[in-house]
């Protein structure tokens, strides 16, 4: 069985090296000058995971330069988008502006210029359409809580997370949601070996005619990332600062594929 995703390729060898070197060099500057991490901080990294999103769509739908689109692909763009965000954070902690809001700023213009222009695209093609893509992010929005609450429930020491454990757990439902919806309504397919594992065993159920087969995904995605966050809830009482950086990059894993859905569903039709 495959085990990396549908389209997961390096980029050529220059382009490789430069992220690689980059990354490098961010990781030792943050690692040196030891910039303050909040929770407020990791949030604040959002519209950098937005922008991700965003510019591997324009990457999926051919819109990107010839000289940029080696690093728009997977795995290259998680690797771009860390550099350009982990500089910036060098940047504005060497001028003294390491806020929360100064750093989300640049990220979020980033995003809504990429973004805007992805659904520019879709406008101008005729193919624009966000009622499905709306209807996936109101029902992340409202399983969240509920799934919040029922984790915190079971687990309690889970509230330790705080709101990195709801943002993550946020990603991962939005990620599921609009995956259901893209499958079971819109026609896509499933890129992810081990989604597609799930989707398939969903398939093979009697409820499979009666409503889809997305919502066995759903539900394996919010019982593993509420596991998760509770498993790290100790770790965030340990050590505050790796703890919280953690949690960020789980709701990553999970917020970055569900923004790319939502956008590329969007600009598709």
């Amino acid at each position: 069985m495959a085990i990396l995703p549908e389209g997961f390729a390096l980029p050529p060898l220059p382009y490789l090296v430069a992220l690689v070197a980059g990354l490098v060099g961010v990781g030792v500057g943050l690692r040196r000058t030891r910039p303050t991490v909040t929770p407020a901080h990791v949030a604040a990294l959002v519209p950098w995971m937005v922008s991700g999103s965003a510019l591997h769509v324009l990457y999926v739908i051919d819109a990107l330069p010839p000289a940029v689109e080696p690093l728009a692909g997977t795995p290259a763009v998680y690797l771009s988008v860390a550099v350009v965000a982990g500089a910036s954070w060098l940047a504005l902690d060497a001028a003294d502006l390491d806020s929360p809001t100064a750093l989300a700023v640049p990220g979020a213009l980033v995003a809504a210029g990429l973004a805007g222009f992805a659904l520019f695209i879709g406008l101008a093609a005729g193919t624009l359409s966000v009622v499905w893509p709306g209807v996936a992010l109101v029902a992340a929005l409202a399983a969240t809580p509920l799934t919040w609450r029922i984790v915190t429930r079971v687990a309690p020491e889970a509230a330790a997370a705080g709101s990195l454990g709801l943002l993550a757990i946020f990603g991962h439902a939005l990620d599921a949601l609009s995956t259901a919806v893209g499958i079971d309504v819109l026609g896509f397919g499933e890129r992810t070996p081990l989604s597609r594992v799930i989707l398939e065993a969903a398939a093979a159920l009697p409820t499979a005619e009666v409503i889809g087969v997305g919502w066995l995904f759903v539900l394996v995605k919010l019982v593993v990332a509420g596991f998760v966050v509770a498993l790290l809830a100790d770790y965030v009482r340990e050590d505050p600062t790796e703890g919280a950086l953690l949690l960020g990059l789980v709701a990553a894993v999970g917020l970055g594929p569900g923004v790319h859905n939502l956008l590329l569903f969007a600009i598709a039709g």
